[in-house]
């Protein structure tokens, strides 16, 4: 359902005063806005024929690369960047009237309370009609990001007030396993080393298989990321991994939402 001023007003957030007394985020409120926009790349469910979502990746006002925004950020502006970014996609898919669901990165560090940093987002989601069940933030796992336990209290918190949690490149760091134990997202995103050229490594396929029977035994839906053939896309397919996202079925679109290659969807 969407979010509204009701169910806004009577979420359990403490006051915003409050808040940015003990927010050390909230205070740089100086802090220079960067100039950003999105393009949004399809994760397709292949059983169904269909986006399931769409990430939304950072760009600049007229298409510049993630690169050179991230390259903007620093410890005065982290913050606000990522609340920025949160109410900018929320707005973009709004207007595209996006169907999907829609994925947020978000950066751990610039998370300081949970439950007062969201609401930005809770009022973004309010005011351009997107329902908050259709909303799902992704981070990385890597070990330089964040503390496991606070890592895990946001991911707590999103999940209460209703959106959905991933993890992104599962693979890549060191402290996913561990991650895991902790917390149970509804998706992981594997890393797409671990999928290229998957159909002819065999070794690559042990270790996905066993990581495809861990979260089958957790409830936890796997996203291959970075198909780029049918080879890596099949071998998914006939191992019952319905969720992916890469070039095969279409490049992100700046500002649009792209449209799906149909023969990514042959058999064989």
């Amino acid at each position: 359902m969407t979010l509204t001023k009701d169910a806004l007003a009577n979420a359990r957030i403490p006051e915003v005063h409050a808040i940015k007394s003990a927010c050390s985020g909230c205070k740089s409120d100086a802090a220079t806005p960067i100039e950003l926009a999105f393009a949004f790349q399809p994760i397709v469910d292949v059983a169904a024929g269909r986006a399931y979502a769409h990430e939304a990746l950072v760009r600049g006002p007229n298409g510049e690369s993630a690169g050179s925004v991230l390259a903007q950020v620093d410890e005065t502006n982290r913050y606000h960047f990522d609340q920025r970014c949160r109410s900018t996609a929320i707005a973009q898919a709004a207007a595209l009237e996006m169907e999907s669901l829609l994925s947020i990165n978000f950066m751990p560090n610039a998370v300081y309370r949970p439950e007062a940093c969201i609401r930005s987002t809770l009022e973004a989601a309010e005011m351009h009609g997107f329902p908050i069940e259709r909303i799902i933030f992704e981070t990385v796992e890597g070990e330089n990001i964040i503390s496991r336990p606070h890592l895990v209290d946001i991911f707590r918190a999103y999940k209460r007030f209703g959106f959905q949690t991933a993890i992104d490149d599962f693979g890549a760091g060191y402290s996913g396993l561990t991650l895991l134990a902790d917390f149970q997202p509804d998706l992981i995103k594997l890393d797409m080393e671990l999928v290229r050229g998957i159909d002819a490594d065999s070794v690559r396929q042990r270790i996905v298989c066993g990581v495809l029977a861990m979260c089958r035994d957790l409830g936890i839906r796997v996203i291959a990321e970075g198909i780029e053939t049918r080879g890596e896309r099949d071998f998914f397919a006939a191992n019952s991994v319905t969720l992916m996202q890469g070039y095969l079925f279409a490049k992100p679109a700046f500002k649009a939402v792209p449209r799906l290659g149909e023969a990514a969807f042959a058999a064989g």
